[in-house]
């Protein structure tokens, strides 16, 4: 550990408790109450059952302290104390009505001060800072639970379309340098699909997590813009995955897999041969994800384009 690493961690500490308001005593979030009071009301509002023990051990609070805290609260008609049903013992903690009304209020105001500050940020940037809120706390020692978001893919709704192309061209540009050919060539995908569409043969998935769009992919008939299509109605030969696109903030819960495996099951059920992709080397987890799947790697070759070099992979799935 060197000195230069403990400096960071304080001057970091200095910040960020002047950023929130923590030295404000008796005035956080425009409200009467500390910022520790403030903390105990949001456990009790969130917690099924709360013994004072509990509160106790889970905020690091002094057994004296804590007391009088709950006992100021007592008297102003916020919480009620009762023996425990566990342990009697133990002192069972209860918000009143009043209670929860004040922990709602300060809960909302803290929502809405947490959302000023990323406010300022664009949403690349939401996106880093939480990840690396995330990996300060797991590097520290949080153990607390956090619920896994809900995955749900779904048809395109008016403006996906859109979206896809913006986003695209946002992420790729960020992440990987490309310029703005590569929205172009985007943009051509996109509205081939929209114009080409047939329900039969072709189909987009948008992937949400607790419902924000959170990816996207689409599965279509290779060669779309060609008429070599069976005269029978029956399916083409080959399907085509294009434009898996993962949010940076929903990676690490399963969309980029949902998106693949949805692609692999439609072109599977509706008769396909194989199934084909195109990609670049540079998207090394995307290249994880086809693997995973059964893909093939069949040929390579390098290429300019988008403003960079790269090396351009063709990617086969029997089927």
């Amino acid at each position: 550990m060197s000195a230069h690493e403990v400096q960071e961690i304080r001057r970091f500490n200095r910040f960020y408790t002047n950023l929130i308001g923590a030295l404000d005593y008796g005035r956080h979030l425009y409200t009467p109450y500390t910022l520790t009071e403030a903390r105990v009301l949001y456990e009790l509002a969130h917690a099924h059952q709360v013994d004072a023990a509990d509160l106790r051990v889970s905020l690091s609070l002094d057994a004296g302290y804590l007391s009088r805290l709950l006992t100021r609260f007592e008297e102003s008609g916020l919480i009620t104390r009762g023996p425990s049903e566990r342990d009697g013992r133990r002192q069972r903690i209860t918000l009143t009505e009043e209670g929860r009304a004040t922990a709602n209020l300060l809960e909302e105001r803290s929502c809405d001060s947490a959302g000023s500050l990323l406010n300022r940020l664009s949403r690349y940037e939401r996106a880093r800072l939480a990840e690396s809120m995330a990996t300060v706390r797991e590097l520290l020692g949080d153990t607390a639970e956090r619920p896994e978001p809900v995955l749900r893919l779904r048809a395109p709704e008016p403006g996906d379309l859109g979206w896809m192309v913006q986003r695209n061209a946002v992420l790729y540009a960020q992440e990987y340098g490309f310029d703005l050919s590569y929205e172009a060539l985007v943009a051509r995908i996109v509205a081939e699909y929209a114009e080409r569409y047939d329900a039969r043969w072709d189909r987009t998935w948008v992937a949400e997590l607790d419902g924000e769009r959170a990816g996207a992919v689409m599965c279509v008939r290779d060669g779309i813009d060609t008429a070599h299509e069976p005269a029978d109605g029956s399916p083409p030969r080959t399907a085509r995955l294009r434009l898996l696109l993962v949010e940076p903030e929903a990676r690490g819960h399963g969309v980029g897999r949902a998106l693949v495996s949805a692609c692999v099951d439609f072109a599977r059920e509706t008769g396909y041969r194989e199934l084909v992709l195109w990609t670049n080397s540079v998207l090394s987890a995307a290249r994880v994800l086809y693997e995973r799947a059964g893909f093939v790697l069949t040929a390579e070759k390098p290429h300019h384009s988008f403003g960079r070099e790269l090396v351009g992979q063709d990617w086969r799935l029997p089927l």
